[in-house]
């Protein structure tokens, strides 16, 4: 029987600034063009966690239920250390899926945007399948593909539109940054278990590109992130120009990821890689944080 601290310790809490980081940057983009609404954004949010923690419990049951997670080098996996029960396991990651869903569709009835439901439903199915069911993508090297898809353009550009009813050019541009900082955070981890996915058959991109090449788009993970912030913040420094350069404010946060770099083309391995899992969400969330401020200083100066 699993402990409580056991069950929070399966949640993945490292991973969380994956989820808090789009809503902040949408909302301050939402804030820049002048139409943030709170209850909106926490609802956005209720999403954008519940989402995130169904999908690590729901890889945690499918992983455990494979064999993959048998020998772990990380944070707890409670099917596969056998601490919890496959099915409870499961029954955690349908909740998060189900309080996403209700938080979602409060959102469709407030915006009457009932084309967000099939966006939604996508993101649960990507969310399950992503390790789960009878093709894995997760297992044919495309998760990154998904974190940045659903947690990166659909999250940022999706909690704009709920609040301002419009897409956003700089919503888009922006999450572009977002998103490739989240798959950072998936590099790092499947980075961390090439050995073990490579012995069950877990053919990640990681596995796919070996160790030394894939320390090497863990790093351009990062640089895209904060090349996207000089963009923006540069295009915004034009006389009369539309784009925030306040973006440029994401700067400060840029030095923490020099020792995760530093780690990573050491060539860490193991036990030595989980500092760099939970530091490379404190960088996305530092990230977000300060480009968001950014953000709202330009809609102040505006």
């Amino acid at each position: 029987m699993a402990t409580a601290q056991q069950w929070v310790q399966g949640a993945r809490p490292r991973t969380l600034p994956a989820a808090v980081a789009p809503v902040l940057v949408g909302t301050a983009v939402a804030a820049y063009e002048q139409h943030a609404m709170a209850v909106r954004a926490v609802l956005a949010l209720v999403v954008s966690l519940a989402l995130q923690v169904g999908v690590n419990y729901a890889n945690d049951y499918s992983d455990g239920i494979r064999g993959t997670d048998e020998v772990r080098v990380g944070p707890v996996r409670l099917v596969g250390q056998r601490l919890a029960a496959p099915r409870a396991v499961r029954a955690a990651a349908l909740t998060g899926f189900a309080v996403a869903a209700l938080a979602g569709l409060a959102l469709v009835v407030l915006t009457q945007a009932w084309w967000l439901l099939a966006v939604g439903a996508a993101a649960v199915v990507a969310a399950w399948t992503y390790t789960g069911g009878p093709w894995p993508y997760g297992y044919a090297g495309l998760g990154e593909l998904f974190v940045f898809v659903f947690f990166g353009v659909v999250a940022v550009t999706g909690t704009t539109y709920v609040q301002t009813g419009a897409l956003s050019a700089l919503a888009i541009t922006l999450s572009v940054g977002v998103g490739l900082l989240t798959v950072a955070i998936l590099v790092a981890n499947n980075l961390r278990d090439i050995p073990g996915d490579t012995t069950h058959g877990k053919r990640t991109m990681a596995v796919r590109l070996g160790d030394s090449r894939t320390r090497w788009w863990y790093v351009l993970c990062l640089l895209g992130g904060y090349l996207t912030a000089l963009v923006v913040g540069l295009l915004g420094l034009g006389a009369g120009s539309a784009w925030p350069a306040g973006a440029l404010l994401a700067l400060v946060s840029a030095p923490l990821l020099v020792p995760l770099v530093r780690t990573v083309r050491s060539g860490a391995t193991g036990r030595a890689l989980v500092p760099v899992l939970a530091g490379t969400g404190r960088l996305l969330l530092a990230y977000s944080l300060t480009i968001s401020a950014g953000l709202l200083l330009s809609a102040y100066r505006r």
